[in-house]
């Protein structure tokens, strides 16, 4: 997968805390994550950036989740948008209603993160297959995420956990430019105690299984900036 766009989320969440916690397990998984915590403003933001998802919690600033729901329901243009509702109603009215107004699923507080990304693949793959690729290509690169499995013009890398989710990540960013901090952020589980020098230790890793089957310098250093996947570089 090569164009983003395919996995850009808006989030609609007015809990600062459970928008970037959020924010930050949708990045990791490769999705360019925008969040705002005003329904009105969702409603601007959904023409802007055309989500491919949006997560919307019930209760958010200035118009209810519900309302923001009913009301981009109602323009054609947005008639096969995903829409997973977040919310502290449990009760089966409250998530009927919901259903009822438009949105494809619902996720009662609290929630497990990993959990809440998996349903929002779910409903995705239900909206469109192909937006959630389980196959990722980028100049002779090619990585099979449901098997683990990765090969450079058709011959196999050996790569560890994190060195394979590094370039993952990559694959699924390509020829964008990320800092160690970013990727540190995005590509490890529990980064609270990791330095930042780690990040280049692996690359030099992913880098040393590439060379060995001719992929050269593809993940290029950008001075003072961080690391690209960029087969032009």
């Amino acid at each position: 997968m090569t164009d983003n766009g395919s996995k850009r989320l808006l989030v609609v969440e007015d809990d600062r805390a459970i928008a970037e916690l959020l924010k930050h397990h949708f990045s990791k998984e490769g999705f360019t994550v925008t969040t705002t915590p005003s329904g009105e403003e969702a409603l601007v933001l959904v023409d802007e950036i055309r989500p491919a998802l949006v997560v919307l919690d019930w209760m958010i600033e200035d118009i209810s989740g519900i309302e923001v729901c009913r009301q981009l329901r109602r323009h054609s243009a947005n008639a096969a948008m995903p829409i997973l509702m977040l919310t502290a109603r449990g009760e089966e009215e409250d998530r009927i209603r919901g259903l009822e107004t438009g949105a494809d699923d619902f996720v009662t507080k609290p929630f497990s993160p990993k959990e809440l990304v998996a349903r929002a693949k779910a409903v995705l793959r239900r909206s469109n297959p192909n937006l959630i690729a389980e196959k990722l290509t980028y100049a002779g690169l090619e990585m099979d995420t449901s098997a683990h499995r990765v090969r450079y013009k058709g011959t196999r890398l050996e790569l560890g956990p994190t060195e394979y989710r590094l370039l993952r990540y990559f694959m699924q960013n390509p020829e964008k430019v990320f800092s160690r901090h970013q990727l540190l952020e995005r590509v490890w589980p529990h980064n609270e105690d990791i330095e930042l020098r780690t990040v280049d230790v692996h690359i030099r890793r992913v880098r040393r299984a590439l060379e060995s089957a001719g992929g050269g310098e593809i993940i290029r250093t950008v001075r003072a900036e961080g690391y690209s996947l960029d087969a032009a570089g």
